[in-house]
């Protein structure tokens, strides 16, 4: 399954937050993802010093948070940090439980951009995009990563700072660092958590979050948060939680740092002949705009200049679905998101903020496998040696790259995107 910007997006988890209805029902889907012992195991870490390598995950957990804070201290972290967090140090069995049940909702790129981007998140995002236009323009001055683009990410990730969670980070980070399904990922979460503590950004009592320890309005990781976070309302911290500056202008900050390329386009929706050569759809494959528009490629809105910027086919849903040259910085989004899905509809609501028109096409009209089908799918590429990652019913990039390879087998279109036709093929074993 691919994860992205944070350990688990997938589409419909509580890490990432949704919002379908009016204010009750956005709430309600937002988030679905106390005694100190710093004394006691600070004494007790003496005690296990001696032993070969500390434990790194399950296990006896005093003992484990004795190990853990004996490494941050080592890491820079004060006493005094650790004092003030110890009450928030503890293990939560509901983090794991929430951890082990995340339920994976399989959608289209039509089915959950109408959802998260049409009607409620536009329109709020014209408004603030209105409202903040001085500081978008400070924002886009200084990183240069336009309005859209930010505002797209804060409606997706918590409308706006509306929904950013209910649990104590801390705690959860704990949790989680102790629990052995990624220790190592959330060791590191919890020692940055630690030294956001330590530079005035936050208090233990102030981090809250969803079950998976990202903090603010846009749902930065602690170890993100500690390093790209920015003072931009100029009160001397980095609030990414009460500050809409600071976290907007971080998230522009991180965007820079993943190769933001100013001034230049990230998504524009094509209309594309049907002689097309498929298999050159492909986030892996780029060529100039000036081939693709010898290739028959046309602009759906607005015009398609033939030069040599660089751009990728995307074909979300195949090629009887919505199509859209990628540019450089489109890769910026899946760095943010690893999900195709995701990452098409953050960068779809950027240009519908940006003044694009809606994106043409119906889920309904498009054929697409359902989730049964997609596993079978799966399992039967896997039985024919692809990796295809999980077999979860969920067309992720390993399973595109599988399906690309067997449609240019069986003579197929090599769109990426399975259908009927190939699942029929591929069961009859021709």
């Amino acid at each position: 399954m691919e994860r992205g910007h944070r350990p688990y997006f997938l589409l419909g988890t509580s890490s990432m937050v949704r919002r379908f209805g009016g204010a009750r029902a956005r709430k309600k889907e937002a988030l679905a993802m106390k005694v100190g012992r710093f004394g006691v195991v600070a004494a007790a870490a003496i005690l296990f010093a001696g032993e070969a390598a500390a434990q790194q995950c399950g296990g006896n957990f005093d003992r484990w948070l004795a190990n853990f804070q004996q490494e941050a201290l080592s890491k820079g972290v004060s006493r005094a940090t650790l004092d003030a967090a110890a009450p928030f140090m503890e293990f939560d069995q509901e983090v794991v439980r929430r951890d082990r049940g995340q339920k994976v909702f399989s959608q289209t790129f039509l089915e959950f951009s109408g959802r998260m981007v049409e009607g409620y998140r536009l329109g709020q995002g014209a408004q603030r995009l209105k409202q903040n236009a001085a500081l978008f323009q400070r924002i886009e001055q200084q990183f240069g990563v336009p309005g859209p683009v930010i505002v797209a990410f804060w409606g997706l990730e918590t409308d706006f700072g509306g929904f950013m969670g209910k649990m104590p980070t801390l705690r959860s980070v704990t949790t989680l660092a102790f629990d052995c399904r990624r220790p190592e990922l959330f060791r590191e979460q919890l020692l940055a958590s630690l030294k956001i503590i330590q530079r005035g950004d936050q208090s233990p009592e102030s981090m809250i979050g969803p079950f998976a320890g990202e903090l603010g309005q846009l749902q930065f990781l602690p170890t993100h948060y500690f390093e790209y976070a920015v003072d931009f309302d100029g009160d001397g911290r980095r609030d990414l939680i009460r500050s809409s500056a600071d976290a907007l202008a971080s998230a522009a900050h991180y965007m820079q740092k993943l190769g933001w390329r100013r001034g230049e386009p990230w998504l524009q929706e094509v209309r594309v002949p049907q002689n097309l050569p498929w298999d050159q759809a492909d986030l892996e494959i780029q060529h100039p705009r000036s081939q693709w528009v010898a290739w028959g490629v046309r602009a759906a809105s607005g015009s398609l200049p033939s030069d040599n910027l660089p751009a990728s086919l995307v074909l979300p849903m195949g090629r009887h679905g919505p199509a859209f040259l990628a540019y450089p910085n489109f890769k910026v989004y899946l760095e943010w998101n690893q999900s195709l899905v995701y990452a098409t509809t953050a960068a779809y609501f950027g240009t519908r903020l940006a003044g694009a028109p809606r994106v043409s096409g119906d889920a309904k009209a498009i054929p697409s496998l359902g989730y049964n089908e997609l596993r079978e799918l799966q399992q039967i590429l896997s039985r024919r040696g692809y990796n295809v990652g999980k077999i979860d019913g969920i067309l992720g990039a390993q399973t595109r790259v599988a399906v690309k390879d067997v449609q240019k087998k069986l003579g197929l279109a090599a769109d990426s995107y399975p259908d009927a036709e190939l699942l029929e093929r591929l069961r009859g074993g021709r």
